[in-house]
């Protein structure tokens, strides 16, 4: 979900940027293929990545506001390895989902002292801590506004022989699990809009109002609570005594302004054990869930023994079903990750499932043993020419009614000063994003930390 003028609020003058590349050479469709092996639990994980920027026809040359990580080794354990989607929204938002990006890892690292074997004794508290300091780090930096913008977060960090979810906001994590003959989806995150009750009740007793655009402007009736998910705007979060910040999500990192009316940056976190019945997860931005069910994205990723064939299907789905609602597409972000066994070719529960390797050769990243890699959403990325390739809808429409939020109200006291009336901001934005990655692991490792990226993109 992005901002009710749009996800990118102002425009923005692209000059290719980090999209102008295309894909990655000996990927499918833009999608980048690696392995990680997980020795303490006989698994190996084969994990694809793809990043698609939204068409936004009323700003041509807008930034993608999705970021992406893939930290394997993590903490210079071979037993750890982190997944996480950023989905930036608001002005600021790719600077947001950038800021996030960059420091989630480094600030995991330093919940955890004793080499990742702390984070993954308690992932909930490590996870808590450091996603409530990468909001706070990024109300005081000064080179990201983010005082009506934002990030949603949802990270997967798979620890020998269990996964664990963080998620705040609306992008969103789902297990594929072989049960009784099919493959079904298992919930790993929880989606924290107002339409969660629970969600509802805890910004109102912060002092939020909940309506949906319609309400606030008098079209509906402003105390009705029927709101339908795949039909008008969404209920959003507003103050009492002004209409911002209008967020259709009840947390994120950043949103400033939001915080005093109880969007908040603390994630919920699941945590379960892989089984042989778990064959695959996926992270994804709303991009992909606006439209697609959980059940019918693991339906796609089953279909597909490789996963960059699934990523380029379910980015091309997701990009066609935002055409024939709308007449523009969100950014679209998916990692897919296979569980295999370490003993078998194939996926873990390949004998249950048809979903076993093909025996094709495939292109791997070459990473040196013993040493952690880090691939940032820089890495592997199609970009927006390619993308509106896809098939087009003659079923769009104008009426933008899923974003995250709308544009706030000039006399809101953020932006008459403080953080929002510097003029340096925009031209801070990219430096935000496309700095190199620093090491996000501050103790010394046994050979160099290695930044996964295709020779051009």
């Amino acid at each position: 979900m992005g901002c009710a003028q749009g996800k990118c609020c102002l425009p923005r003058d692209g000059e290719g940027g980090r999209g102008a590349g295309g894909g990655v050479p000996g990927g499918r469709g833009g999608a980048a293929l690696g392995r990680a092996a997980v020795p303490g639990a006989d698994l190996v994980l084969e994990y694809a990545t793809l990043t698609v920027d939204g068409l936004y026809p009323d700003s041509p040359g807008r930034e993608s506001q999705d970021a992406y990580l893939v930290g394997t080794r993590f903490a210079g354990n071979p037993d750890l390895h982190l997944f996480a989607v950023f989905d930036g929204h608001g002005a600021s938002g790719t600077a947001c989902a950038g800021f996030a990006r960059d420091a989630l890892p480094r600030l995991l690292l330093a919940a955890d002292d004793d080499g990742g074997r702390g984070l993954a004794a308690d992932p909930e508290a490590a996870f808590r801590e450091a996603m409530v300091g990468v909001n706070t780090e990024m109300h005081a930096a000064a080179a990201v506004d983010d005082s009506m913008s934002g990030t949603t977060a949802v990270a997967a960090l798979v620890a020998g022989g269990a996964l664990h979810v963080a998620n705040v906001g609306d992008s969103r994590a789902v297990a594929g699990v072989w049960r009784e003959g099919r493959v079904a989806a298992e919930e790993l995150s929880w989606d924290q809009t107002p339409f969660r009750a629970d969600e509802r009740a805890r910004v109102k007793a912060c002092g939020a109002r909940v309506m949906s655009v319609e309400q606030v402007e008098g079209v509906r009736d402003p105390d009705a609570e029927g709101w339908l998910a795949d039909e008008g705007d969404p209920p959003r979060v507003w103050a009492r005594d002004g209409l911002y910040p209008g967020t259709a999500f009840t947390r994120s990192l950043g949103d400033l302004a939001a915080e005093g009316v109880g969007v908040i940056a603390e994630p919920e976190v699941k945590s379960v054990e892989i089984s042989p019945s778990h064959l695959f997860f996926v992270v994804a931005s709303d991009g992909v869930f606006e439209f697609l069910s959980s059940q019918e994205v693991v339906d796609m990723v089953a279909m597909h023994p490789d996963p960059r064939d699934a990523c380029s299907a379910i980015a091309a789905e997701s990009y066609k079903l935002w055409l024939e609602h709308e007449n523009r597409t969100d950014d679209i972000t998916i990692i897919i990750v296979h569980i295999r066994d370490a003993q078998n070719s194939g996926p873990a529960g390949s004998d249950k499932a048809n979903c076993s390797s093909t025996g094709a050769p495939i292109a791997l990243h070459k990473v040196q043993s013993g040493s952690p890699a880090f691939v940032s959403s820089e890495a592997s990325h199609l970009n927006g020419v390619a993308a509106t390739e896809l098939p087009p809808s003659s079923f769009g429409s104008p009426m933008e009614r899923r974003l995250s939020c709308v544009a706030p109200s000039p006399t809101h006291p953020l932006l008459e000063g403080g953080k929002a009336s510097e003029a340096s901001r925009p031209a801070q934005v990219d430096s935000a994003v496309c700095r190199p990655v620093e090491a996000w692991d501050s103790r010394e490792l046994e050979g160099p930390l290695q930044l996964q990226r295709p020779l051009s993109y």
